[in-house]
C-alpha cells in the first residue's frame, strides 16, 4: 500500500482534496475527525496507536493508495511510514478568504484562530515544505490539484 500524507495550513484545501480523491475511488482518512487525535495541554496531537494502526492497515505490497490528511506537531514521527508527503499551500490572502467564508468547518472564523493560522503559515509551513515530496499551490480548481497529486503518486 502506498501511504500519502496530505498536509498544510488550515484553509489550504485538505478536506476538499480528500473529497475529490474519494469521489475518484481512493481510500481517504481525515484525521481531524474520529478518534485520531487527542488534546494534550490544549494542543491537538495525533494519537500514536491510532495513526500507526491506520498506516499499517494493509501489507506494503498491496497496490492500493491511502490518502491521510492532517497537520499536527507530532506528524513527523510518522514520516517513516509514508511514501509521499504532499504539502498544500496558498497565499495568506486566499487562506483568510477561505477561512472566514467556509461553511464546512467553523475553524478560522474566530479572529484568534485566524491569527494563529497566519502565524503557523510563517513558522510551520516552512518546516512542512522542507519534508514534502510535493507541494501544490491550491489556487487552482480541486480537480487540477487532484490530478497533480495523482501524477506524483503512482497507483
Amino acid at each position: 500500500m502506498t501511504r500519502v500524507l496530505i498536509t498544510g495550513m488550515s484553509g489550504t484545501g485538505k478536506s476538499t482534496l480528500l473529497d475529490e480523491l474519494a469521489a475518484r475511488g481512493y481510500r481517504t482518512v481525515d484525521t481531524d475527525y474520529g478518534d485520531y487525535y487527542e488534546l494534550v495541554e490544549g494542543e491537538r496531537l495525533w494519537r500514536a496507536e491510532r495513526i500507526e494502526a491506520l498506516l499499517r492497515c494493509a501489507p506494503a505490497n498491496n497496490t492500493d493508495v491511502l490518502f491521510v490528511a492532517g497537520t499536527t506537531r507530532n506528524q513527523a514521527a510518522f514520516y517513516p511510514w509514508l511514501e509521499h508527503i504532499v504539502l498544500l499551500s496558498a497565499p495568506a490572502q486566499v487562506l483568510i478568504e477561505r477561512l472566514t467564508h467556509r461553511t464546512t468547518n467553523p475553524y478560522g472564523k474566530d479572529p484568534a484562530e485566524l491569527a494563529e493560522t497566519l502565524q503557523y503559515l510563517q513558522a510551520v509551513e516552512p518546516l512542512l515544505r522542507a519534508r514534502a515530496t510535493l507541494e501544490v499551490v491550491t489556487t487552482v480548481p480541486v480537480t487540477q490539484v487532484a490530478d497533480t497529486v495523482l501524477s506524483h503518486v503512482p497507483s
